[in-house]
Formats: structure tokens, sequence, C-alpha cells
């Protein structure tokens, strides 16, 4: 049996190889961040169309705005059946080779794909934290003369991702470990990277120890960042 030295020298030593872990952790942050933000950007959106019918759609007069809030709706129910119900391996599997098959970028679709997928949890995670802010926030702002759009934006909405905010940091670091699923389509993540020096290097402990290692070294750093805006949150609260 090699020792640990041995193993990591074949792993990360020998011909450079640890630039080719830097490089998969370096695909692996980019597909994280921008799908978060393109999960935020849809869950966002979404919440506010849902919250907004539950909350408006009797009282509405307009039939006009009430259709379109009604359509909107259903298919915002249809998009979070569909993302929620299906596995996510899946759905990387249909963008990659069914939608978005003639794309040569695969760290945009696997963004898309993982920010569309990611999407369908922020849109309830933010819908539970809107619902949680008293209504009473919604005619103030009413009553100093903003749109509904304003109050969202201005008034609801920061206060409902303060009160979520620690299920988005879960939902990140969920998102994280996910992107490790990205091999199954060739993108050259940390997860796949591990892969390819398993096969030149013939064993299989040093590549995957040093891939768990570095997810659960993003991990922490997560964490400990959550962790500062916590706090300074409720500090700023007092």
């Amino acid at each position: 049996m090699e020792s640990i030295k041995d193993e990591l020298y074949k792993t990360l030593i020998y011909k450079d190889r640890w630039k080719m872990f830097l490089d998969g952790l370096g695909v692996t942050v980019k597909v994280t961040i921008f799908a978060l933000l393109i999960g935020i950007a849809i869950g966002t959106l979404i919440a506010i169309i849902r919250t907004s019918y539950d909350r408006n759609f009797k009282e509405m007069h307009n039939p006009l705005y009430k259709g379109i809030l009604f359509i909107l709706n259903f298919i915002s129910k249809i998009y979070l059946t569909i993302v929620r119900g299906t596995p996510s391996v899946v759905q990387i599997l249909i963008w990659f080779l069914v939608i978005l098959q003639s794309s040569n970028n695969k760290v945009l679709v696997a963004c898309i794909a993982f920010g569309t997928n990611s999407g369908a949890y922020v849109a309830e995670i933010i819908r539970s934290g809107i619902m949680s802010v008293d209504e009473g926030q919604t005619e103030a702002g009413r009553s100093l003369g903003m749109n509904y759009v304003q109050t969202m934006t201005l008034i609801v909405i920061p206060q409902a991702i303060k009160n979520v905010l620690p299920a988005l940091g879960n939902e990140l670091i969920v998102l994280l470990k996910e992107t490790a699923i990205a091999g199954y389509v060739a993108l050259q993540d940390l997860t796949k990277v591990s892969d390819i020096v398993r096969s030149r290097t013939y064993s299989a402990a040093g590549p995957l120890f040093v891939a768990a290692a570095l997810y659960l070294i993003m991990v922490l750093i997560l964490e400990f960042l959550l962790g500062r805006l916590e706090r300074r949150l409720r500090k700023n609260e007092r």
C-alpha cells in the first residue's frame, strides 16, 4: 500500500496535476456563483408572482391584470412542479443534449441549467420570506405613494431576504455540492478533474480525497462568511 506522501505526489505534484485541480476548482466556483445569481433572479420573480396571486388575486377588479396574473401564476406552478419533481441530473442532460446542444460554451450552459434548477427552490424560500413580512408594511408603502413594484422592491423584498438568509445560505451550499454532477456532460469541474487524475494514476484515494477536501474547505468558508453576515444583520437591527 502506498504512503500518503506518495499518493499526494502522484495526485498533485507529478506533471503539475495541481493545476488541473485549480482549473477544476475555478469552473466549480464560476458555475456556482452565476447559477446562484440566475436562481435568485428567477426565484425572486416567481416568489413575487405567487405571493401577489395569493394575496391580491381575489381583490383585483381589472380583468386584464387579473388574467395576466392568473396565467403567470399558472406558468410558475408548472415550472416549480417540473423542476422540483425531476432529478437534477436529468435536467442537466436535457439542457446539454436537447435544449442547448448546439452551444459550445459548456460553462454557460451549466450556469443556466443549475440556475433554473436552483430558482425553483429559491422561489419557495423567498416566498416564505415575503409571506412572513407583515402586510402592514405593504400598506405603509402604498400610503407613502409607492406603487406595488416599488413597495415590493424597496420595503418587502429586503425584509424577506433578511428573514430567509440562513435558508438561502444553505441553498448556496447545496448548489455548490450539486455542481459535482456536471461531469455527466464532460464539464471539467472539480469532480470531473479528480476522475481524470484517477484514470491516470490508477488510484482512487488520492484524487477523491483531494476533491473532497477542496469541497469541504469551500463549504467551511461559505459557512463562516454567512455566519458573519447574519451576525452583522442582527447587530444592525438593535
